[in-house]
């Protein structure tokens, strides 16, 4: 599939990157060369079929790279997350009994140290350090282009053994509880789901420039590295999480895959500087947003906008939403969304600005796309309609159940594989969900998340928080309560907008702690919760919350290198908040 994409776009652009803050550049034929030449270097070195090959390291072109040749000489990758614990990067490199190891100098000193412990992990490469301890990337490269002097027929000997069941590569799962899982993904997983993709999406490659910045380590972003790859679709790899702002202003790409936190965190900083402009400017931007969602909620059901409106949403579009698309490069027409829920209130308002969100859903088992809206069929509050090539069945009990070539082979050296089928084939994917009258999908909530109260009510926490975070003063929330009366919530509220909050309020403050306690604070945030879940069954309702100071983030644990909130984590670790909320009966509010 790659060699193909590379004869149809050999002297198009490909890979673009900074280097010494310049903005660099490798075409698709320039790419093929180096993945051609760092195989036959990794043959040269001992590595055969099957092998095991880990890749630790930021995005980077020579991720891909890397990944590209490690399966064209037969050999199975298996990625680490960036951001993964030391602990768990070593129990990956120990379960997966991997003989080499890509690594870029952020994490060459924990890497070796790792070897010295790990009798299996021969060869240690890396993307940048040159010293006697490690093999350097550029030089296994050397030695496969004088192999290719020598051999020329070689490398298509390699990658021409591969067979659709073969593996390819193994996922750990992020490990939201307990230790993580290896998911075997074949090389047929990833072409099916490329190819399936390919034909749903509709993608343009001739108008396309993706800005990529997700964790390639994750099935998501690699699948869709793939398919970009596949298209012929230019590549631009953003320097970090953090400056995926000044990229896309530099960049100015037309499509973009990203995960539903950085839409909230774009929302909001919209919100705030809109709100914290002066008299009268605050005033058009709030009646812009209220035409804005009147717009996009007709405009999503495919009703009669009306002359009125369709006007008074040309004139948000000059005053404001304008402003939003230059704030994203200009030329963004395609936003992709996956990983968790996307709040409604952030697509209509994406809608509205003209840079459609379309949300799919689909997990690292099944490589990873199951179903995905489109510009033809987009559905906001769904995650689309079951894609091509995949079957979707509803169990009895709402779990969705998966069929298709992109289904995993199974969870490396696990014992419970079977548990992880019904009788009849269907992969159990632990989401509960049901397929509307129209043919959309709809999440409801994890099986094993669901929350049970003391009488006997079940709770889908991921539907409540999706719904909350539809205030722009929650920042982040957790929904808890199982085994309780009722469910509570704990919020992370944007603290910037609580400040100019007060301010017009003349709510006076000493620090932090004692504005999320000051009960006028409180009784804003529980309104906000109110406001946003009126839909819900009065046994769905969130009764308290609590205010916490601190963001929740992956170096505490707290979420998954996905941005999943680790629950089990997070209860444990504010257990003495949860409890007071359910003590004190008559308050409705723990300050942190």
């Amino acid at each position: 599939m790659i060699n193909l994409a590379v004869e149809r776009h050999r002297e198009s652009e490909f890979l673009r990157f900074k280097d010494d803050a310049e903005w660099s550049s490798l075409t698709f034929g320039e790419v093929a060369r180096r993945v051609r030449e760092l195989a036959l270097g990794l043959h040269a070195l001992g590595i055969v079929a099957a092998d095991h090959i880990a890749i630790w390291s930021e995005n980077r072109p020579e991720w891909n790279i890397a990944d590209l040749a490690t399966l064209a000489v037969g050999a199975v990758d298996v990625p680490i997350y960036a951001t993964q614990a030391h602990s768990q990067v070593e129990y990956i490199l120990s379960d997966s009994a991997a003989r080499a190891l890509f690594v870029s100098s952020t994490f060459l000193e924990t890497a070796l140290d790792i070897k010295d412990r790990l009798s299996k992990l021969e060869f240690v490469i890396s993307f940048d350090a040159s010293d006697e301890t490690v093999i350097p990337i550029a030089e296994l490269i050397d030695k496969g282009r004088s192999v290719y002097r020598d051999q020329p027929d070689l490398y298509d000997g390699l990658w021409r053994t591969a067979t659709p069941d073969d593996l390819a590569t193994i996922l750990y799962t992020s490990g939201s509880t307990g230790e993580p899982k290896g998911v075997m993904l074949t090389h047929k997983n990833l072409t099916a789901n490329v190819l399936n993709s390919a034909n749903w999406l509709n993608i343009d490659a001739h108008r396309e420039l993706a800005l990529t910045y997700l964790p390639f380590t994750h099935i998501f972003e690699r699948a869709v590295w793939y398919l970009y790859a596949h298209l012929g679709i230019t590549i631009a790899y953003a320097e970090s999480i953090d400056t995926v702002a000044v990229n896309l202003a530099e960049v100015h790409p037309t499509v973009m895959t990203s995960v539903p936190r950085m839409f909230e965190k774009i929302y909001t900083k919209i919100v705030e500087r809109g709100l914290s402009a002066g008299f009268p400017k605050r005033q058009i931007f709030l009646w812009s947003l209220a035409i804005g969602r009147r717009w996009a909620e007709r405009k999503d059901i495919c009703a009669r906008i009306g002359l009125l409106l369709s006007l008074a949403h040309k004139v948000a579009d000059i005053l404001v939403f304008k402003k939003w698309r230059e704030a994203l490069g200009g030329r963004i027409r395609l936003l992709i969304s996956g990983g968790a829920p996307l709040a409604p209130e952030i697509a209509y308002q994406f809608l509205a600005a003209g840079m459609p969100i379309f949300q799919g859903y689909g997990l690292t088992e099944t490589s990873p796309s199951v179903s995905c809206n489109t510009e033809a069929r987009n559905r906001i509050g769904t995650v689309g309609p079951v894609i091509d090539g995949v079957s979707v069945r509803i169990a009895s009990d709402g779990e969705i159940l998966v069929k298709g070539d992109t289904v995993m082979k199974g969870y490396y050296r696990a014992a419970d594989n079977e548990a992880a089928f019904t009788d009849d084939g269907w992969f159990r994917t632990g989401d509960i969900g049901h397929i509307d009258a129209d043919g959309f999908l709809v999440i409801t909530d994890r099986k094993k998340d669901l929350l049970k109260t003391s009488g006997g009510k079940y709770i889908a926490p991921q539907r409540l928080e999706s719904l909350i975070k539809s205030s722009r003063f929650v920042s982040q929330v957790v929904v808890v309560g199982n085994a309780r009366k009722f469910a509570s919530a704990l919020i992370v509220p944007n603290r910037e907008l609580l400040r100019g909050y007060a301010r017009i309020k003349g709510i006076e403050y000493r620090d932090e702690s004692e504005l999320l306690s000051n009960p006028r604070i409180v009784d804003l945030i529980q309104r906000q919760v109110d406001k946003y879940t009126t839909e819900l069954a009065r046994f769905e309702k969130v009764k308290k919350v609590a205010l916490l100071e601190r963001e929740l983030t992956t170096e505490s644990g707290e979420l998954t290198p996905t941005l999943k909130p680790r629950r089990r984590v997070i209860e444990k670790q504010y257990a003495s908040v949860i409890d007071q909320l359910y003590e004190e009966e008559s308050s409705r509010v723990a300050a942190v």
